[in-house]
Parts: C-alpha cells; structure tokens; sequence
C-alpha cells in the first residue's frame, strides 16, 4: 500500500516528461493537436488526488502512517539517507486538496491557455509545479522535502515569467526567484545545524523529534528563527513578501495553482511539520505570531487602494497567511491548517473567477477599467459573490468558521495585541474585498475598450465546484460550539487542538464581533462602491498606501542599488587594481623571464660550447679551491 505515496509524485512528474517531449516534437518535427497535451496533463493530477485518497482512507481505517523508502539517495560511509514519503495524517491532509484543486485549475486552464502558442510548455511547467510540491508534503525528512521546496521555486520561476517576450514578466520572475532564495539561505542553515546534531541515525522527522531535546535552547531558537526565514519567503511574510504582488505577472492559473494549493502554503506547512522544534520554543512562535498579525494587516491596508484585479487577490493571499502563521505560532496548528483548507477553495476560486473576468474584457486587469459584469458573466458574478463572502468571514460559508478559529486562537492566549491587530485586518478584508466585487460587477457607467463576452463551460464549471466548496467547506471544522466535532482537529491527532480556557458566552460575544465587524467592513464599502458610477470618479493613482508604502523603492535604494554601487567599487579598487594588477603583472614577469631565457637558448652551437666551458672551468676552479 505504501508504494501509492510514490507514485501520488510521480504521476504529475512523468506527465510533465512525456509532455514535455512532445512539446518538443512538435515544435521541431510536426505540430501537435493539443490534446496531445491536455489528456496527461489532466489525467495526472486526478490519478494522484485518487491515490491520495485510498491513501487517506487506509490511514483513517487502521491508524497507521504509511511509510515508503523504494531506494538509497545518499550514501557516505556507513551514513545513508533514502528516498523517503510519509503518508501521515498531516501529509495525507494535505495531499487529498492540493490534487483535487490543483486538477480544477488544471481543467480550467486548458480552457484559459487554448490560444496560447505554449500551450504544451505551459502545462510541462504546470505539471512539474504540481509534482514538486506533492515531493514537499510527502517528504519523510527535511532534506527530501527541500527538492520539492526548491522545486516549487523553480517552476515558479518559469511560470511568473512565462510571457518572457516581456521584460517586466522576466523582471518578476527574477525577483521572486532571487527574494526565496534569501529565505532559502535561513532554511538551509536551519537544516544545516539539524544535520550536524541529529542526523546521528538517518535525518528523518522522527529521527530529529527524537533528538531536538539534546539541543542547547539558544540553538533550537536558532534553527526556529532560520527555518522560519525559510518561510518567510515562501509563503510571502513581512520583510520576504516583495515578490508576492509582481508574480501576478505570469498566467491567471498560475497564480490560483500558487495561491490557493501549492507554493504559499509550503510555509505554513513547514512550521506545523516542525511542531516537535517549536512547541520547545514558545518564545520564537510568539515572534511568528507578530509577524503573521503584522503582516495581515500591512497587507490588508495595501490591498485597500490597489487598482490590479490580481495584485488586491495577491495581497489579500498574503493577509490570509498572516492569519495562519499567528495560528501556528501560538500553537493552533490544526487552526492554521483548517484555514489553509478553507483558503484552498474560495482563493482558487477568486483568482479563477478574476482569471473568468479577465478574459471576457479581453485581458483587462485594471478594475476601474472594468464594471457591468454582474449581466455579462452571471456564473461567474455568483461564483465571486460567495468567495468574496468566504474570505470576508460570513456564515456559513467556509471561511468564516476557520478565521474565526484564529481569531478565538489568539483572544484565547492572551496576546490581545495580535488579536486586535487580527480583527482590524478583517475589518479591511471585507472592506477591499467588496470593493473589488462591487466595481467589477455593479458598476455604472462603464466604458470598456472592447466588448465583453462570456466564457466558456471549461472555465465556469471548475467555478461551480469550488463556489460549492467554498460554502461547504468549513462544516468540516465545525465547533463545538455550534454542535460540530471539529473533524480536522480531531484527524490531525498532535497537530489537533488546543484547549479553549474561555467560556461558551464569551465565545458567542466574540463569534458576533467577528461577524460585527465583517459586515461593517462590508457596510463601508456598499456605501462607497456599490453604485459605482465610472463617469463621475477617476481612480486614484497616488498616495503612500497606493505606492505600497514605497517598499520596493526602499529595498531598491537599501539592497539593490548599494549592492550594484558596492560591486562596481570592488570591481575597479579590488578586482581592476589589485587583482588584475598582480596577476597582470605576475604574467608579464614571468614573460620577462622566458625572453632572458630565450638569450641563452637560441640553438647556436657554439654560445652552448661556451657555456659548457665556462661551467666546467667554474666547477674546476671551486674543486681546486676547496681540495687545494
């Protein structure tokens, strides 16, 4: 039964192969119809989400992880490392929705990607992105998992500047590539360190559980600190999050498969993973916590005044993290999770949605460029509609049950400050949010610069089932409190829950405040936007919030722009001057040299002569002197 977890990656990795040599046959030899590229590129993702599934259901049924090493990936002497997977509570969980909606953006995406000219590249890319982070997931030890970790980072790479014709998309793309690789820096220090202390009897997760105690304590903050910077990067937190909004650059899907399923999330999965390191570290999860609380409502407010239909989604993305990293740094790992299950369905869906919207204005991202859409696509208006109340925290739809999760997490510990900071950021959630949804669909007087259309079913039914999901969802973890059993927390066993120390009426006070402040925050932005008329308001494009705090601009001056001076000073005082100048230098003595050299052996026979002469009458005269 193990050998299932091998090939849930493997499915998508052998599909993006063989559509990727076939890419390559039709772009060398004959073109192919492209349904040479979308029956792998759909079969696999299903196959993996049926297998994660029997997977899922044989651990639900005999309690007992499945565990699989089919060969030898590292071996020193006596010390050996295997490819390893894991299919434990925590993997599996996390398998069943990464496939089932990864394989929805799949099917939407032959739909978004029809004319492009890559369509087979696309999907080679799309495929081999769906296979690295499944590799991640299922790792049964941290160096494995860091493949899938670099891996989702390399096929974000390709897929952010896949429209490479344009600098800016390449621009994006290096950006991204370039701000993980500084978070990658710290993961791999972290590792680095576990390896040197517990890699004693193979450097699995079990192994280093056993052993992280043996540490000194400022080594286990160390490595917390250093993995989380690994973290950073990934799943887009302050200060690593620069990279987030510009890969909004590469195509619509690619952003649903980023946001909702794959890349962003590897970040939050990593800290659950690693609950045995952090659980002994209160101190480095509570600065998780501030960094999640900081960074919702920092992005919260930039997404306020956002014009780009995917940038708000984009910031709205890193928000909605910051809620799951203040879950897993107090401890409420099954919190975070159940957020991030919930996130899965309505983000996919926004960015789908977004992704539906764009294409039926022939490609506009600007929502002030947009409006009237509510007739035009009335699928995808009531699609929108119920992500928009998701992610906003409305009941009873599934992003309600999980934010308020956290926001009971965080009342619950003590740390008001993070809670406080928590419900501003739902204030402004529900606020930006529904003002995207009513400019985009309610508003007047618009004047689009081509005609609009509908889409097609392909892309419309993939909207259906997560508009489903996206109401349903969060009954899965429903509370006690309103009669459930919390399934996911009961799954996940020591990733679980935490005790509740707060009555049941504080509870209902702070379940209403929840939803208080939602509506408010929807109440403002019905009175501002939901009779939107486009001829008598401009959009704004100036203000600090606008110009995202100039951050970039900050990062350019501090990091960019004194890295480039710095080098450009060594290149001509260390690298011109000194070094050229002795190796230059050395060169031409050494030249000099072998021109003195050349004096002597010019194959004249007769100056040879008279060296051996002079040699031998030398030699003569220091015997006679030292004999005599």
């Amino acid at each position: 039964m193990s050998v299932i977890l091998a090939f849930i990656v493997l499915a998508p990795l052998l599909s993006s192969v063989l559509i990727g040599l076939l890419y390559m046959f039709s772009i060398t030899k004959k073109p192919l119809r492209k349904h040479w590229f979308t029956i792998p590129a759909l079969f696999a993702p299903f196959i993996s989400f049926v297998l994660g599934l029997s997977g899922f259901l044989y651990v639900a049924k005999y309690d007992i992880p499945l565990h699989f090493q089919p060969y030898l990936w590292l071996g020193v002497g006596e010390y050996k490392i295997y490819m390893g997977f894991l299919g434990d509570k925590l993997s599996l969980f996390m398998v069943l929705f990464i496939t089932f909606v990864g394989w929805l953006i799949h099917l939407y995406a032959t739909s978004y990607m029809s004319e492009d000219k890559g369509y087979g590249k696309f999907f080679f890319y799309f495929n081999l992105f769906l296979s690295s982070m499944l590799l991640l997931v299922l790792a049964d030890g941290p160096l494995i998992m860091f493949i899938g970790w670099e891996g989702v980072g390399l096929c974000s790479y390709l897929l952010i500047s896949f429209y490479f014709q344009d600098n800016a998309n390449v621009v994006a793309g290096n950006k991204a590539f370039i701000v993980n690789r500084v978070g990658d820096l710290g993961f791999l220090i972290g590792l680095a360190i576990l390896f040197f202390y517990c890699s004693d009897a193979g450097f699995s997760y079990a192994t280093i559980a056993a052993k992280i105690s043996t540490m000194p304590l400022w080594l286990m903050e160390l490595v917390g600190i250093a993995l989380f910077i690994g973290a950073m990067g990934k799943s887009a937190q302050i200060p690593l999050y620069v990279w987030l909004p510009d890969a909004m650059a590469g195509p619509t899907p690619v952003s649903a498969l980023i946001h909702a399923a794959t890349m962003v999330t590897a970040g939050v999965y990593m800290v659950a993973r690693f609950a045995f390191l952090y659980e002994l570290i209160p101190t480095i999860g509570l600065f998780i916590a501030y960094i999640g609380a900081f960074s919702a409502l920092f992005a919260a407010i930039i997404a306020t005044k956002q014009s780009d239909i995917k940038k708000i989604l984009a910031y709205s993305t890193m928000s909605q993290l910051g809620y799951m990293f203040i879950a897993v740094g107090l401890g409420a790992y099954s919190s975070a999770l159940f957020h991030v299950f919930t996130h899965a369905f309505f983000k996919a869906l926004l960015f789908m949605g977004a992704g539906a919207v764009i294409v039926a204005l022939h490609h506009e991202q600007n929502i002030f460029k947009m409006g009237k859409m509510r007739h035009v696509t009335p699928v995808v208006y009531m699609s929108m509609l119920i992500a928009t109340l998701a992610i906003s925290g409305i009941p009873p739809f599934a992003g309600f049950f999980s934010k308020d999760e956290i926001l009971l997490v965080a009342f619950n510990s003590g740390e008001y400050l993070i809670w406080g900071i928590a419900v501003c950021s739902a204030v402004l959630t529900a606020y930006y949010m529904f003002r995207l949804f009513f400019v985009v669909f309610e508003g007047k007087n618009a004047k689009h610069a081509h005609y609009p259309h509908d889409v097609s079913w392909v892309m419309k039914a993939p909207l259906v089932i997560l508009a489903i999901g996206s109401l349903c969802a969060g009954f899965v973890g429903l509370p006690s409190l309103l009669g459930g059993s919390h399934l996911i927390g009961a799954w996940l066993g020591e990733w679980g829950m935490r005790a509740v120390h707060v009555s049941h009426e504080t509870e209902w006070w702070l379940l209403a405040l929840n939803i208080a402040i939602s509506l408010l925050g929807i109440g403002i932005a019905y009175k501002k936007f939901s009779a939107y008329d486009f001829s008598k308001h401009q959009e704004v494009t100036k203000g600090v919030v606008y110009n995202k705090f100039y951050v970039d601009e900050v990062y350019d001056f501090l990091f960019v722009r004194s890295i480039k001076k710095l080098s450009e000073f060594f290149a001509v005082n260390l690298d011109v001057n000194i070094v050229d100048r002795f190796i230059m230098g050395l060169s031409y003595g050494v030249i000099k040299l072998g021109h003195l050299v050349a004096l002597v052996q010019n194959a004249h026979v007769r100056l040879y002569a008279l060296i051996m002469m002079l040699g031998i009458s030398a030699a003569s005269c220091y015997l006679i002197y030292v004999l005599g």
